[in-house]
């Protein structure tokens, strides 16, 4: 206990913040019939499956950049970054394809994926954290030098 919030953990939290919409706006195109019948106000029924599927694909845009945000500010490494890389381009492929998709399920497969997605984003942060060796030089200089704040 320090009795502070550590900007690490805003970074954790902003991943899971962005990562929030597309996850569940897949769904939403999915379940759009069973929304509209309870009345839930979900985007694919207040603005149509179209716009929440480029919306999809905005946030996981965003999202992939901001996955690189703890390598870039040195909070992990080149392990993490390979991971981040590697799975982004997966929610990439999923997001794009969304835009016209081969089934109905696919926008289930999408959320599906998402799910793994983040799981797997956190394993290669914890992977990088305890097992990766510390390397001279191994993450680019900071652009944000949080251990000099506060």
């Amino acid at each position: 206990m320090t009795g502070e919030v550590h900007p690490y953990a805003l970074l954790l939290f902003l991943i899971i913040f962005i990562w929030t919409p597309p996850h569940f706006w897949a769904l939403a195109i999915f379940r759009r019939d069973d929304y509209a019948r309870a009345a839930v106000p979900m985007l694919p029924i207040t603005h149509g499956v179209e716009y929440t599927r480029w919306h999809v694909l905005f946030y996981t845009i965003l999202l992939v950049l901001v996955t690189l945000l703890p390598w870039l500010t040195g909070m992990s490494g080149v392990i993490y970054l390979g991971g981040a890389v590697v799975l982004g381009a997966g929610f990439l492929y999923y997001a794009v394809r969304l835009m016209n998709p081969p089934n109905e399920w696919f926008a289930m497969e999408t959320f599906r994926y998402s799910i793994i997605y983040l799981m797997a984003l956190f394993a290669f942060l914890l992977v990088d954290h305890y097992l990766a060796e510390p390397l001279p030089m191994q993450a680019p200089p900071a652009v944000f030098e949080f251990e000099k704040l506060g």
